[in-house]
């Protein structure tokens, strides 16, 4: 059942790519320029010029026949061709018996056959050939009527009585008039046929597009048509009868400039069209797709055609090539200046899908690199590929230099290949500073700003690549010729590359900065502070050999805690606000009092015991933290923190009554907590374990005061 439908997916395609291989003909063949070539010839008086206007009708209606052969229905498009295929066959047996005829008329011999071997060979080579022929068509038109498809056998059986020669013309004419009178006959009888097919398929139409809408048939069409598969075989037919073509007129072989300047010009001859532009613009589309798809396949292995969700990929190369192409009045050139604009129309394409390749191994390569995986054949494919986008780029850059002036729209086209590769040389920076990590057994406390300083370093350098480029357009549109389509390319790349580009650089740094600030306001732990405290960081799971106090008394590494503050501002147990300690009351150069030991833990469950009730206490070792060394922080609070967080930086939490009420008294100095455990924690007046109970007590103290 699968090989019967890969059957009939091939048929879909193959039996309607002569329609536009037929379209093809018909948008190259100008009517007119043809008909004032014959009137400026010899062949003034040709017969053919006289019928000038059919011959213009007949244009439009194989325009007409085309478009109803290339959207047939699959099982009508077949019985068409097996129609056709029928009448082939009777022409060939029409042709065997012309040709027996002849050469009996040429030998002359009108005896018994047996008599005379060359005769007797001649009659039986016809007879096979004629039988062959009625079978076939038996079997393609499904019928046992072999006599119908038999006509062609009476000159045969006309010799065999020996019938005299001129004769036997005469009965071959008979022969081929009746065949043709049969032809005419069927085709009389099948002539409503394509008038029904068109009704019933209007009415089908007509009640998708009133159901589903216009759109819904659209989508319908371009489905069952194969419509990408249908024009990638249709240019691919016609790049290989250009390459066919070429080399059979061709003696000697050709050098590698030759083979290169060969490659182009065929391909700017199979895009003179809109439909070989349509087909080459799919056919780049599937090289793309099936180039990026080979670059995971060798970094992932089969791994990487599960759960792939990139199939789109391959359609930006090919949305590109049409954009440039139509842009640029590409199929109106002269075939050796279309393969001029064609070379760096493809030049920007391939730079596309190295980009792509770039998308698909960073976070490959950097997730290797922070993992441990120690195979090495896994980090020599992802080095190698790196090295491969690192080197290639610039090469192609090189080589395109060496070819063309450089001018702004040059600098332009290269520009994406610089920028690809210095991408991937901070992506091996990168890696590279990840192994060294990994040999070294122990996390880097500032690796977080390494990797910062180096991204930040190639993201400065693609934005002065980018400034380079807006600048040098600049120039040449005020010292030399301006244009408005070079007007609105540097506006368009200022906006993009430059503005939009400068302002999350700076936005980062902003954010960065603002962490880095906050981080130098909280107390660093000393050594008792660590031992007492005998826990590990509730963000990397991993022991604390320095540490630094919130004002809720949680401890965290430092550089934990500061890519937590990259995403919001709160802590990453209990959320409250963290600020300066400028801004905290008792925080200034005072150290933070350390809470008891179950205290903390009491906070992290949320708070239920009773005021004053003790928890368990006893060291970590004791309690079989070697089968658990992580604390037991409330279930959204820690999912929170090991996710990174989704609020915007600075973005609070809804706040309850008690935390407007407090906000209202700021102005007076009173301190106040709101219900959902947001706003500056004091440790001094609010003991972890006793929040919930003392809130009451606290907020009516408060009000008295007020009082």
């Amino acid at each position: 059942m699968a090989a019967k439908e890969k059957l009939e997916a091939v048929l879909n395609v193959a039996l309607r790519v002569p329609s536009i291989m037929l379209l093809d003909v018909l948008y190259r063949w100008d009517v007119s320029s043809f008909f004032q070539q014959i009137q400026r010839s010899s062949l003034n008086n040709n017969p053919l010029f006289q019928y000038k206007y059919l011959a213009l009708n007949m244009h439009y209606v194989g325009y007409i026949l085309s478009v109803v052969l290339l959207t047939l229905p699959r099982q009508h498009l077949v019985q068409l061709y097996l129609y056709f295929l029928t009448a082939l066959l009777l022409y060939a047996g029409h042709q065997i018996s012309r040709d027996y005829v002849r050469s009996e008329l040429e030998s002359a011999y009108e005896g018994p056959m047996y008599l005379e071997p060359l005769s007797m060979n001649r009659f039986t080579t016809a007879l096979i050939g004629q039988l062959v022929v009625c079978t076939l068509c038996s079997c393609v038109m499904k019928t046992k009527q072999i006599w119908l498809f038999s006509a062609h056998m009476l000159p045969l059986l006309a010799r065999l009585c020996l019938v005299p020669l001129e004769t036997i013309v005469i009965i071959n004419k008979f022969a081929m008039i009746f065949t043709g009178l049969e032809v005419l006959y069927f085709l009389g009888s099948n002539l409503l046929v394509p008038y029904n097919l068109a009704k019933s398929a209007y009415r089908e139409l007509v009640q998708v597009v009133e159901v589903y809408g216009l759109l819904a048939l659209g989508m319908s069409l371009w489905n069952q048509l194969v419509v990408p598969v249908l024009f990638m075989v249709f240019w691919l037919v016609l790049f290989a009868l250009q390459i066919y073509s070429y080399f059979s007129t061709r003696d000697q072989p050709a050098s590698r400039e030759r083979l290169l300047f060969l490659f182009l010009t065929s391909i700017a001859e199979c895009c003179s069209t809109p439909y070989s532009l349509l087909g080459l613009v799919f056919t780049v589309s599937f090289v793309a797709l099936g180039v990026l798809t080979l670059c995971k396949f060798y970094l992932q292995g089969y791994r990487a055609f599960m759960n792939d969700p990139a199939m789109n990929r391959g359609m930006t190369e090919g949305v590109t090539l049409l954009i440039l192409a139509v842009q640029t009045g590409l199929i109106e050139l002269q075939v050796v200046h279309r393969a001029f604009l064609l070379s760096i129309i493809l030049f920007i394409v391939v730079a596309s899908i190295l980009q792509s390749m770039l998308e698909i191994a960073d976070p490959i390569v950097l997730a290797l690199g922070a993992s441990r995986d120690k195979s090495l054949w896994k980090h020599f494919r992802a080095v190698s590929l790196c090295l491969f986008l690192l080197v290639f780029p610039a090469y192609m850059a090189y080589m395109i230099c060496q070819f063309f002036h450089m001018d702004f729209w040059l600098l332009i086209i290269i520009s994406s290949s610089i920028l690809t590769s210095l991408q991937v040389l901070g992506t091996l920076f990168i890696y590279v500073l990840f192994m060294v990590e990994e040999f070294r057994k122990e996390p880097v406390e500032n690796m977080d700003d390494v990797i910062y300083y180096v991204n930040g370093t190639y993201r400065l350098l693609e934005f002065l690549v980018a400034l380079c480029v807006v600048a040098y357009g600049v120039s040449e549109t005020i010292f030399g010729e301006w244009t408005v389509m070079g007007s609105m390319i540097i506006f368009i790349h200022s906006y993009y590359n430059v503005w939009l580009r400068a302002q999350l650089g700076w936005k980062s740094f902003l954010l960065r900065r603002d962490a880095v600030n906050k981080i130098k306001s909280l107390p660093i732990a000393t050594k008792e502070q660590l031992e007492k405290h005998n826990d590990i960081c509730a963000i990397c799971y991993q022991d604390m050999k320095s540490a630094v106090i919130t004002p809720c008394s949680h401890f965290f590494h430092a550089g934990c805690l500061k890519k937590w503050l990259y995403v919001q501002e709160t802590c990453p147990l209990c959320h409250c606000h963290l600020k300066n300690s400028s801004q905290l009351p008792g925080l200034g150069a005072d150290p933070v009092p350390q809470p008891p030991a179950g205290a903390e833990q009491h906070a992290l469950r949320g708070g239920t015991e009773a005021p004053g009730q003790e928890l368990p206490q006893g060291p970590r070792a004791q309690e079989g933290s070697r089968d658990k060394d992580v604390p037991q922080p409330p279930a959204g609070a820690e999912q929170h923190a090991l996710q990174g967080g989704t609020e915007a930086p600075g973005q609070e939490l809804p706040q309850g009554p008690g935390a407007q009420e407090g906000s209202r008294d700021k102005d007076e100095g009173i301190a106040r907590r709101s219900d959902s455990q947001e706003g500056t924690c004091d440790p001094k007046e609010n003991p972890p374990g006793a929040e919930d109970e003392a809130l009451p007590v606290e907020v009516g103290l408060e009000e008295k005061q007020q009082e």
